[in-house]
């Protein structure tokens, strides 16, 4: 077959250890071949980030907002023991978090399903969507520990130095702490459109939920602005696609979640979103098998795995032993971006083999072939362990078929 030609180029970031190694295989194996592959590359690896103190993840965001879409590897956020190990200049942020700030992006994970891997909730027979806002809250917070006789007073000082406070505590008969949280409406806002978009381009129910019902001014002001954004920006949208919009609290949400079937997005504040990823990944089966995408207000989208870079099998592949590591959370990275290119620039050829490509993934799986992580979950009954370059393989076998 003629290869697949691309219009507008997509930014490739490529990462650090055995993701890195998973990314070039999936180029060489399965992208490669069918697609006149056009990427504006960038090496967000860690030897690199550091020898550009970090200017190469800023220049890949800057250039994901020109080309409006972005495939990211894994990435290391280093921590005092890779301080050693990579000889760093300094201890560098996350490029997730730099990039997401510099869109002002919101994440959105889904896990994958397939047959064999029953969710730890029987009735989760459709994917949930957890979209989380991604500043503020217990994450920018400012803390003290207080002793007791003292008393803390929540202040705020206004242009003209005019001060208006509030108690938040008498400390008089015990030692104590306190923490001050903030948010920003701007940013609340851009969550809020960033939700109701993706949304309507996945054409999913979209769910929001906080505890305005205590907290009054912090949590009442999400519920307010997502509500003033859906009536005056999105309702009548929401209508004509067929989907909902819909608010609870926070613990009826959690309820209803748990006797739902799927198949909506969960937009959740900071925190809550933190915790309830890792819940539904957990009871999906494997976080190796979760999608994740960042989308802008202005609808930029990059896409990549929910996973890390995957330690622990990087050092047995740099002793030359096998690995048996899951590549199907970034191959639905490539896919997302591949398949977001083609919609964006009228290129069906490259939607459908990234739906093709999607669907022998899958069906590699439910064939019984799949790596370690997998079998140990699957209840299929001809199953097979392969290592990661043998699966993909399997996979390139299916995808010939289909194609």
């Amino acid at each position: 077959m003629d290869k697949i030609i691309m219009k507008t180029p997509l930014v490739e970031m490529d990462g650090d250890e055995m993701t890195r190694i998973i990314w070039k295989m999936i180029k060489d194996i399965l992208l490669l071949p069918y697609i006149d592959l056009k990427t504006e590359y960038y090496d967000l690896g860690l030897e690199y980030r550091n020898e550009t103190n970090d200017q190469v993840t800023i220049d890949s965001a800057i250039a994901t907002k020109k080309y409006g879409v972005a495939v990211k590897c894994a990435t290391i956020t280093p921590n005092a023991a890779r301080m050693t190990e990579y000889n760093l200049k300094e201890m560098w942020k996350s490029p997730n978090g730099t990039i997401r700030a510099l869109l002002d992006g919101t994440v959105f994970r889904s896990p994958i399903l397939v047959k064999g891997i029953t969710p730890y909730i029987p009735t989760w027979t459709k994917p949930i969507c957890i979209a989380r806002h991604a500043y503020g809250d217990v994450y920018k917070n400012s803390e003290m520990v207080v002793s007791k006789g003292n008393k803390a007073e929540l202040c705020v000082t206004d242009e003209n130095g005019n001060e208006s406070r509030e108690l938040i505590f008498d400390f008089k008969n015990s030692d104590g702490i306190i923490q001050g949280m903030h948010n920003l409406d701007s940013s609340i806002s851009s969550f809020a459109r960033a939700c109701f978009n993706y949304a309507l381009d996945q054409k999913l129910d979209l769910w929001f939920a906080t505890k305005d019902t205590i907290s009054k001014k912090y949590d009442h002001t999400f519920k307010d602005i997502f509500a003033d954004i859906y009536e005056n920006e999105y309702k009548e949208k929401f209508e004509a696609t067929g989907i909902e919009y819909f608010y609870t609290l926070i613990d009826d949400a959690v309820a209803r979640v748990i006797r739902s079937n799927g198949g909506y997005i969960w937009a959740c504040k900071n925190y809550d979103g933190d915790v309830m990823s890792d819940m539904i990944a957990t009871a999906f089966g494997s976080l190796a098998m979760m999608t994740s995408v960042l989308v802008s207000p202005e609808g930029i989208y990059e896409y990549e795995a929910a996973h890390g870079t995957v330690q622990r099998h990087y050092y047995k592949h740099l002793k030359g032993e096998e690995t048996s590591t899951n590549s199907v959370a970034t191959l639905f990275a490539w896919t997302g971006a591949l398949r977001k290119r083609g919609e964006l620039d009228d290129t069906p050829a490259l939607c459908d083999f990234a739906d093709k490509l999607e669907k022998a993934t899958i069906d590699t799986i439910e064939s019984g072939i799949m790596t370690g992580d997998l079998y140990l979950l699957s209840t299929l009954e001809n199953k097979k362990k392969v290592n990661t370059e043998d699966f993909l393989k399997a996979v390139n076998e299916r995808l010939v078929e289909l194609l």
